[in-house]
């Protein structure tokens, strides 16, 4: 009776906590930026720096904002939008939206050719980022497996083998939540890479202000709900088998 109910607080726990993870890794908002050197010209979807042959009272310097994730790297302008994090919320965000593939590439957002030379710290970076998230990932789906197929025969294995997935699953994530802040907080000159291919005509003081975005803060909130559900599924695993022998 005990186990049952322990299997299930933990159950609850680590699937919620996977869940976060999954949400984490499938959305792309690990990092959210905005600045205003970018302009919006009248007829143009793209990002611009003001050419010399566009009159002045044609544009309008105005807020981009990038967010970017494992998959997509994404800007939009918001001209009357307020500089919140919250602008970012998927029903606040302005149309049209801009999007390019953001795996395997530097963060954060910056628009030009690959490789490019400044890359190279955060391209070593970000190549660790993405294999300890796919490891962290494919740790939390094979411990729900071997959960979901053990718990009904009360295999103490499965307990076991599962919670010690979840356990290096939770682990990995922790290990990724502190590198993504060790580098946002230490490492990366946000005011070089945001407006890297853009400096020639962007003001040197041009504002960068960058936040933690919304999947960073669903993987935060997975890790020590996983890393409960592991370490419960694994004493139960253990518990039973004594029980066995």
């Amino acid at each position: 009776m005990k186990a049952g109910v322990a299997s299930l607080t933990a159950g609850i726990l680590g699937g919620t906590g996977v869940l976060f993870f999954l949400i984490a890794f499938g959305t792309d908002y690990w990092l959210l930026a905005t600045e205003t050197c970018g302009v919006f010209e009248p007829g143009n979807s793209t990002l611009q720096t003001g050419e010399a042959e566009t009159p002045a009272e044609a544009r309008k310097e105005i807020l981009t904002f990038h967010h970017e994730g494992f998959f997509w790297r994404c800007w939009f302008f918001g001209e009357g939008y307020p500089e919140t994090i919250w602008t970012f919320w998927y029903t606040s965000q302005a149309h049209p939206k801009f999007c390019m593939h953001g795996y395997l590439f530097p963060m954060p957002i910056a628009l030009g050719p690959f490789p490019h030379p400044s890359y190279d710290t955060t391209a070593v970076y970000r190549g660790f980022w993405t294999a300890f998230i796919m490891l962290a990932v494919a740790a939390g789906l094979v411990g729900g497996l071997l959960l979901v197929c053990g718990v009904p025969f009360v295999s103490p294995r499965s307990y076991k083998a599962g919670g010690g997935f979840l356990l290096a699953s939770g682990g990995l994530f922790l290990l990724l939540i502190f590198l993504f802040v060790i580098w946002k907080e230490f490492v990366a000159d946000f005011q070089k890479y945001i407006l890297l291919e853009r400096s020639e005509k962007c003001m040197d003081d041009v504002p960068v202000h960058v936040y933690y975005g919304w999947s960073f803060m669903f993987a935060a909130a997975g890790v020590p709900l996983v890393l409960l559900s592991g370490l419960l599924f694994y004493l139960i695993g253990r518990d039973i088998m004594k029980s066995l022998e």
